[in-house]
């Protein structure tokens, strides 16, 4: 893994330069946080998974965090209700850490969809209640439940779980960069032009079958799957991450009509790079754990 971000660096600083009327800012950032990614998966390695599940903690928080600052016209008890949502942050992990797997799987489905609704009853106003509550939850779902199911895997089965989850990681941003990479030079039908202009339909093809030929390569030395299994996951993963980025292009562009300097400001956020993840972590977390008895 050392040896291929080093030779990514290479590539990307050679190609920069190369051709400077083409912008490869999002794929400079993206290299930025597979070492900070490198760099976990070391400590966690080496020391105790416990190193890997406080840093997705903590990336839950701030990509929680970058999506509340998207939403629009907040007022005191939008405030306080994102404060509860943030303090669901830390319950969540703790039901990871535990093994609790029943409480993990419905605490933010269940009992924070239902509890949450009564700070923003609290504040007294019944004026845009349906709005900032519904954009909440929604947050928490895919920025904190999401992105949850990457730290449980080393609990759900410590001999595998280390290996599925750089599996999972891996793959995920090679099919982010080859939709992006094919898409700047070749692509030319637009899938959302109004939302995402960087996806298009070639780039999702090759994305497709890079991935999956990733999968193949991959699985035997990070993964118990077999070739079939392998291919499988490989279109999977291509598809999950595909339909997360694309959901959250559209959200963000939602949320942030009308404010073009935040909207270029968050292209080169936390929430810009693991946007995928928050679809292809849980979709391969349960279709694992249905499929194969290890988990």
């Amino acid at each position: 893994m050392l040896a291929v971000l080093i030779a990514a660096n290479l590539v990307y600083a050679f190609v920069s330069r190369r051709h400077r009327d083409k912008d490869y800012a999002s794929i400079g950032i993206r290299i930025k946080t597979w070492w900070g990614m490198f760099f976990i998966f070391c400590l966690a390695t080496l020391f105790t998974p416990a190193v890997s599940l406080v840093s997705l903690m903590i990336l839950c928080f701030f990509a929680l965090k970058e999506y509340f600052s998207m939403i629009r016209g907040t007022r005191k008890a939008d405030r306080r209700l994102f404060l509860w949502a943030y303090l669901a942050i830390p319950v969540q992990f703790y039901w990871i850490y535990t093994g609790w797997y029943g409480m993990f799987i419905v605490f933010i489905p269940l009992y924070v969809f239902l509890v949450l609704p009564i700070p923003r009853l609290m504040g007294k106003g019944t004026f845009g209640f349906l709005r900032s509550v519904s954009s909440t939850q929604w947050g928490l779902m895919l920025m904190v439940f999401g992105l949850s199911h990457l730290a449980y895997f080393q609990f759900a089965t410590p001999e595998f779980g280390g290996g599925l989850v750089l599996f999972l990681v891996v793959l995920t941003q090679l099919n982010d960069v080859i939709h992006t990479v094919v898409s700047l030079y070749f692509g030319k039908r637009k899938v959302v032009p109004t939302a995402n202009p960087n996806l298009t339909w070639e780039g999702f093809v090759c994305a497709l079958l890079a991935t999956t030929g990733a999968s193949l390569a991959l699985a035997p030395y990070l993964t118990p799957f077999g070739p079939g299994a392998a291919a499988w996951f490989g279109v999977l993963l291509a598809l999950a991450g595909f339909f997360g980025s694309l959901t959250v292009s559209v959200l963000k562009r939602d949320l942030l009509v009308g404010d073009e300097d935040k909207a270029s400001t968050l292209k080169k956020s936390y929430l810009s790079q693991i946007d995928s993840l928050t679809y292809t972590a849980p979709v391969f977390f349960h279709v694992v754990r249905y499929f194969f008895d290890f988990m």
